[in-house]
């Protein structure tokens, strides 16, 4: 385990809230083993071991169907652990990468082939170095024509900069974290009004409600995070996801109980209808279009 990094949560409890039936956790990760599966020698941090195997348990005993698992940036643009670990789901995984400006036809294949269905790029910049904007965009263009879409990370200020680029991109998007609201300036703090401008203009963005120990001010539970959650899926509730984030990287001050955080869900989807919305119908729609009927 690296100094920079707690580890995930030993015993999470079980949650009081039942999801309904074929509920998805859609933004969850694997990293390594790093015997098997070695972190990138670029990376920023080091994370402990969070195998496939934990996290199919953790899907189980908090009573999820499928999961989407997302490359992150400790892997780099080996999607090696991400690729067994959709493999070995099948069909109850899909995955996101991380690509570069050089990946083959034949490696976008493969992935697609294991279930791979968007790519990821990171603005964060104290994850990542900087990228060229034209690199993102020609991968955009390329993994569009797989019916694959683009998920993105990046903080509430960097939103003015990025509004215009994320618009260009010609297929669906999907917004990690809330984008990362400053919670101490309220939901009607000038930011957050911005972002939900933002996405009333632009209906192929979707946005993940994840992430309340990342923004908490108050600490669990997360009271503070609520109501930006919940003004997300009232406003766009045909395009929010929910996911744990486990194996939680980089948290320094706490670590959540994945159980607490799955008990947050009836407190930001208030009716069964929003709430099968953000579990189910959203990702599968996203995900697994193939299983959806028309």
């Amino acid at each position: 385990m690296s100094d920079d990094y707690l580890p995930f949560h030993p015993n999470p409890r079980k949650p009081s809230y039942r999801p309904p039936e074929g509920a998805v956790d859609a933004h969850c990760h694997v990293f390594g083993p790093a015997a098997r599966f070695p972190f990138a020698p670029e990376r920023k941090y080091t994370p402990c071991d969070a195998p496939k195997e934990k996290l199919f348990a953790l899907r189980d005993f908090l009573g999820f169907s499928r999961n989407v698992i997302v490359q992150a940036t400790c892997h780099g643009r080996d999607n090696s652990a991400l690729v067994d670990a959709i493999e070995t789901a099948g069909s109850r995984a899909r995955g996101v990468a991380i690509v570069g400006p050089d990946v083959t036809d034949a490696e976008l294949d493969r992935l697609d082939e294991a279930g791979v269905r968007a790519v990821r790029f990171n603005f964060l910049r104290r994850l990542v170095d900087a990228a060229p904007r034209e690199d993102f965009a020609a991968i955009a263009a390329r993994v569009a024509k797989r019916g694959w879409h683009v998920v993105v990370y990046f903080e509430a200020g960097q939103l003015a900069e990025l509004a215009g680029f994320l618009a260009t991109l010609p297929c669906p998007v999907v917004i990690d974290h809330m984008g990362r609201p400053d919670v101490r300036a309220g939901v009607e703090g000038a930011a957050f009004q911005d972002f939900l401008r933002f996405l009333d203009a632009h209906p192929a963005m979707w946005v993940k409600v994840s992430c309340p120990e990342r923004l908490t001010v108050q600490g669990p539970p997360y009271d503070d995070v609520v109501p930006f959650a919940r003004a997300l899926v009232e406003r766009f509730g045909d395009r929010v996801l929910w996911g744990t984030d486990w194996p939680h990287p980089n948290m320094r001050s706490h670590m959540p109980d994945d159980g607490e955080l799955v008990d947050m869900i009836p407190r930001i989807a208030v009716t069964e209808a929003a709430r099968q919305a953000l579990l189910v119908d959203n990702p599968m729609r996203l995900y697994w279009p193939e299983e959806v009927a028309p």
